[in-house]
């Protein structure tokens, strides 16, 4: 069962932005960039090694440099369940 975007950020996880700069193929002096976003858990960042380790295996275009940045969108502390009803005449 997947969870949710808020049930993952209620546990902890944030949204991991990450560039790759890779060569290209036939073109071995040419750079090109992909972005990558999944929602992940800092320090390890599992989901985003596990994908460099795919562009490893399988991509062919060999990786320069990856950049990627971390953000958790919610807290645990900023989040609250309230209930009620305006009502607005």
């Amino acid at each position: 069962m997947q969870m949710s975007e808020t049930e993952m950020m209620l546990r902890g996880y944030g949204l991991t932005t990450a560039e790759f700069f890779y060569h290209m193929p036939d073109y071995t002096h040419v750079l090109n960039s992909y972005i990558w976003q999944e929602y992940d858990t800092a320090p390890d960042h599992p989901k985003l090694f596990r994908f460099i380790e795919f562009w490893q295996d399988e991509i062919e275009g060999p990786l320069h440099s990856v950049r990627f940045s971390h953000r958790k969108m919610l807290a645990s502390g900023e989040w609250q369940n309230l209930v009620g009803e305006f009502t607005y005449h």
